[in-house]
């Protein structure tokens, strides 16, 4: 009932159940975890940046996947290592909401570049002699644009009507805020915000799987009626981008099912790490496996570092 609304300017994280050692020791790992995010993720960035024989479609949505990464990152990893050194892990309604806007803009928009790229793939596969009159700079930008205001504007909608719902509680049992978490806290009758954000996820994260799903298909169509080497090649090549897309799309079933299940029966470690899978492999393993697979890319970084090495 309304009259139960509580006034809120901060949430209790209580998923944080850690003291003594093994609390300086998760800190640890999320440190040097968060600072490889952002050492590798800078480090592909510079590399796309500044060759331009890199400044092709396929190396500017890697390096738009990067971005995407170290923008995901910074919107959780900041609270999570002080809420690790904190005895009560807290955080503003402001911080929450930021947070919950950075970390599901985040989700959508990694979604939209693994499309554009399985998109990029099919179109380099089966159809290599009108690409580059396709792929054009102007059309990659005009890809780009959409990708990212196509969600934003979708999520927008659903983070106001989520903002302007009236509280009767400050304990949210996660690590971080997301929408979920806060809507459960809610005075109100919550059923039609959780249709609601069923179908927010639904046209956030369907299209661009059909789109992935479409590019696989005509690519292995493809394949099948090629030559051996001809198949081999197109299957290396999409290799890093399908290991990334599955990689994010376990990460992202984790979470799916973290909230919509109930997972009191698991250890509360792998609970923690399912909710949060979606913000720790993917931002680090993407452009580690880019780096490696990639030869132009690979090739760059290993000149970079032994270049100052030599100087």
């Amino acid at each position: 009932t309304m009259q139960n609304t509580t006034t809120v300017t901060q949430f209790f994280l209580t998923a944080y159940d850690v003291n003594g050692n093994i609390g300086y020791f998760y800190f640890i790992i999320t440190l040097v975890g968060y600072l490889l995010i952002i050492f590798d993720n800078i480090v592909v960035i510079t590399v796309i940046t500044c060759h331009r024989k890199l400044h092709e479609p396929m190396y500017i949505f890697i390096c738009n996947l990067a971005l995407n990464g170290l923008y995901g990152s910074c919107a959780f990893y900041p609270q999570c290592i002080q809420s690790l050194l904190s005895e009560n892990p807290a955080i503003s309604k402001i911080g929450c909401y930021v947070q919950i806007f950075c970390i599901h803009t985040y989700g959508s928009f990694e979604f939209s570049i693994f499309a554009l790229m399985a998109y990029n793939q099919y179109l380099s596969i089966c159809h290599p002699l009108r690409y580059n009159s396709i792929m054009t700079l102007s059309k990659v930008t005009h890809l780009l644009v959409f990708v990212y205001m196509y969600p934003v504007c979708i999520f927008t909608v659903h983070f106001y009507l989520t903002i302007r719902l009236p509280l009767c509680g400050t304990v949210v049992d996660k690590v971080c805020c997301d929408i979920w978490s806060v809507v459960k806290l809610s005075c109100e009758d919550t059923t039609i915000s959780s249709i609601f954000s069923i179908f927010v996820m639904i046209i956030c994260m369907v299209p661009s799987l059909l789109v992935v799903l479409f590019s696989y298909v005509r690519i292995l169509d493809v394949c099948l009626k090629a030559t051996k080497e001809a198949c081999a090649k197109a299957l290396e090549t999409c290799a890093p981008h399908l290991v990334t897309f599955i990689n994010y799309c376990i990460a992202t079933f984790f979470e799916v099912t973290h909230h919509r299940f109930d997972m009191t029966k698991m250890p509360h470690v792998v609970r923690v790490l399912m909710s949060i899978d979606s913000l720790l492999s993917p931002p680090l393993l993407n452009t580690i496996i880019y780096g490696v697979k990639l030869q132009e890319i690979k090739k760059r970084i290993l000149r970079m570092f032994y270049a100052r090495k030599t100087n």
